[in-house]
Order: C-alpha cells, then sequence, then structure tokens
C-alpha cells in the first residue's frame, strides 16, 4: 500500500511541476528579463548536478580537474560529444598514473 501512495504522490508532484507554469501563465511572457531567466534554468541546474558528479567520480581532484579542463577546451572549440567525452576519459586517466 505504501509504494502506491508513494507513486500517486510523485505523479502528483510531477503533474504540478508541468501544470503550474500554464496555469499562472496564460499570455505569452514579453519581460526580457524574465524569458531570458526562464531560458537559461535547465543549463544552470544540469550543471549543479553535473559538476559535483564531476569531481567526485574518480576519486582524486587532480584527475577529475584535468578532465574537466581538456573537455572544457574543447566543447569550447565545438567538437563533437564523442569526442570530448573520450578525451576527457582518456586525459583523466592519464593523469592518474602520473606520480603527483
Amino acid at each position: 500500500m505504501s509504494i502506491a501512495l508513494y507513486i500517486l504522490v510523485m505523479a502528483g508532484v510531477t503533474y504540478l511541476i508541468r501544470m503550474l507554469p500554464f496555469a499562472f501563465f496564460q499570455k505569452k511572457i514579453k519581460s526580457v528579463f524574465i524569458r531570458s531567466f526562464l531560458y537559461y534554468i535547465p543549463y544552470a541546474v544540469l550543471s549543479a548536478m553535473t559538476f559535483p558528479a564531476i569531481f567526485y567520480s574518480t576519486g582524486s581532484f587532480i584527475t577529475a580537474a584535468a578532465g574537466t579542463i581538456v573537455a572544457l577546451i574543447l566543447a569550447y572549440f565545438g567538437l563533437p560529444l564523442i569526442v570530448v567525452a573520450i578525451a576527457a576519459s582518456l586525459t583523466a586517466f592519464g593523469v592518474g598514473f602520473l606520480p603527483i
């Protein structure tokens, strides 16, 4: 019974999160500030969830930082995601072998 209750509560919360913007914002948002704020929310949330996981994934801050720096540089130059991911992984792996 408790699992069904948990599922119902999660479904209700998910529905409310998706329904409330439609209920409150019936007209198109014309404020440039609010539109830009809403535009960047997904990027901010994704970054907030991803960066802590990156720095705790390898067990060493140095290898994680090296992989992150390489990934940021390659992504800045517009390389494909698979290239960025492989290069960052290989960098973190390689730096792990250095006697630091």
